[in-house]
């Protein structure tokens, strides 16, 4: 730990991080920044990831900004990246806080309006990637018979009416059938 004063609130990338979190966890609430990459920025910049992030200097601060806006600059490797030879501008890049899911709509769209069998895929809400869909992602559109909705007034007032009047039949059922058994019985007594 620095001797410099704790700071309750650090901005990093335009998001406030509480100053009592550890650096790796605190780098891991920036959108697009996952425990392996925090690890790698902290790494790099020779920054104990067990330091709470409110203990670090504002010259750490602005290394991890740079860091993290740039890392082709900081020799990451390309596969570390989460946008790889972008359509648009055919670079590598690495996406921050609202920029995913921007350009995870401006993709889609693309793909809608291209026509392509991914995009009617995306458009009637059905899965993308090639999965088995027989038993699988039901929910969601509604494809098909539409469900029955609940019984008529007319019908639930009798289904009570028919409970009610079921348990006396059973009650009297069982007084009709023991002479019909007695009957049965004491032909069975004359045959011996």
């Amino acid at each position: 730990m620095s001797t410099q004063e704790f700071r309750h609130i650090v901005r990093i990338v335009g998001n406030d991080i509480p100053g009592a979190k550890k650096a790796i966890v605190g780098l891991t609430q920036i959108k697009g920044i996952g425990y392996n990459f925090a690890t790698a920025i902290l790494d790099t910049l020779k920054i104990n990831t067990n330091t709470n992030i409110g203990f670090l200097s504002e010259s750490n601060v602005q290394s991890i900004e740079k860091l993290i806006t740039n890392p082709i600059a900081g020799n990451f490797p390309v596969w570390f990246l989460n946008r790889r030879k972008d359509i648009e501008t055919g670079g590598n890049m690495h996406l921050l806080t609202s920029d995913i899911p921007f350009t995870l709509r401006n993709d889609i769209e693309r793909e809608r309006t291209t026509n392509s069998w991914r995009g009617y895929r995306h458009m009637y809400g059905l899965k993308v990637r090639g999965q088995c869909t027989r038993t699988t992602g039901r929910k969601g559109g509604a494809v098909g018979v539409a469900k029955a909705g609940k019984p008529a007034p007319a019908q639930a007032a009798a289904a009570p009416a028919a409970t009610a009047a079921a348990p006396a039949a059973t009650a009297a059922a069982p007084a009709a059938a023991k002479p019909a058994a007695e009957k049965k019985a004491a032909p069975a007594e004359k045959k011996k």
